[in-house]
């Protein structure tokens, strides 16, 4: 089984934190945030612990905390603090973990460091969460081709949002990769109901075991 997986997406707010929820709380392992970036409404990691169903302390603190909801290599500097590759080291555990980088593939995390650079030296298994509104084509054959030159390997793609059928195939073709499946936007939103959705929306065999 993959302990160790990376969940990334096209772009910022589509949901990839929901599906990280619900994928840890699937695999009963750890999720970790390496950083945050706005602090005046609930975290990443706070709508997590809300979500997952995890026991007490498998939401792991992150690496930093930023105050203002930006890019973290502006964040951070308004902050004061400078974010080093060193410092975004992913633990070892002895069950899976999860791992949610911050908005997209090519978000900064310093002046020279993108998060794409980190992933490329952890060489974690990827899952690349996709919306199934209209643009995401671009978005996310340029996300795989992005993965792909840099030789992360890609589980697939998690799609999220109502189903679009010719998009999730026209995505999956092109990008000779494999859907996972697909989130639906919940409401309401909650533990049981996320968990329902993971359950009926994404085989555990096909994520657990890798690209």
């Amino acid at each position: 089984m993959t302990t160790r997986i990376v969940v990334t997406g096209t772009d910022t707010g589509i949901g990839k934190t929901v599906f990280s929820a619900g994928l840890a709380g699937l695999l009963n392992g750890f999720y970790w945030k390496p950083v945050q970036s706005g602090l005046d409404e609930e975290t990443d990691s706070e709508a997590v612990e809300r979500l997952a169903g995890l026991p007490s302390g498998r939401v792991l603190p992150e690496a930093h905390r930023l105050k203002s909801p930006l890019s973290p290599h502006r964040s951070a500097e308004i902050d004061g603090v400078s974010i080093e590759a060193a410092d975004l080291a992913f633990p070892v555990l002895p069950t899976p973990l999860v791992i949610e980088g911050a908005g997209g593939l090519m978000v900064p995390i310093n002046r020279q460091t993108r998060f794409i650079d980190i992933f490329a030296e952890w060489r974690l298994p990827v899952i690349l969460c996709a919306r199934t509104e209209l643009g995401t084509i671009n978005h996310t054959l340029l996300s795989i081709e992005a993965l792909r030159a840099r030789s992360i390997p890609l589980i697939g793609i998690a799609f999220i949002g109502e189903e679009v059928a010719d998009t999730q195939r026209t995505i999956t073709e092109f990008g000779a990769v494999r859907q996972l499946g697909r989130l639906p936007h919940l409401v309401p939103l909650t533990r049981e109901t996320l968990r329902k959705a993971m359950f009926a929306g994404f085989d555990l065999a096909k994520i657990a075991g890798g690209e």
